[in-house]
């Protein structure tokens, strides 16, 4: 029972991150932001393979990122 749990947060992470990755294509801001903010959810997708709550943790601080408009410096 316990493993249909964890895979049902997988689903729901993996979700999530899809929907990130919506909403930072989505955005108006210079290329170098977006490649910034694209190269951060790589950054969780890597972690939810070795740590799911912390990568859980992580995706949460990046969408009220996203929420209160605060981007990342433009990478050169």
């Amino acid at each position: 029972m316990e493993h249909d749990g964890q895979l049902e947060l997988y689903a729901a992470v993996a979700d999530q991150l899809k929907e990130a990755h919506t909403r930072v294509r989505a955005l108006q801001v210079p290329e170098g932001v977006r490649m910034a903010l694209t190269r951060k959810l790589l950054v969780i997708t890597a972690a939810a393979k070795h740590d799911l709550a912390d990568a859980t943790r992580r995706l949460e601080r990046f969408s009220a990122d996203l929420d209160e408009g605060r981007f990342p410096d433009e990478e050169r």
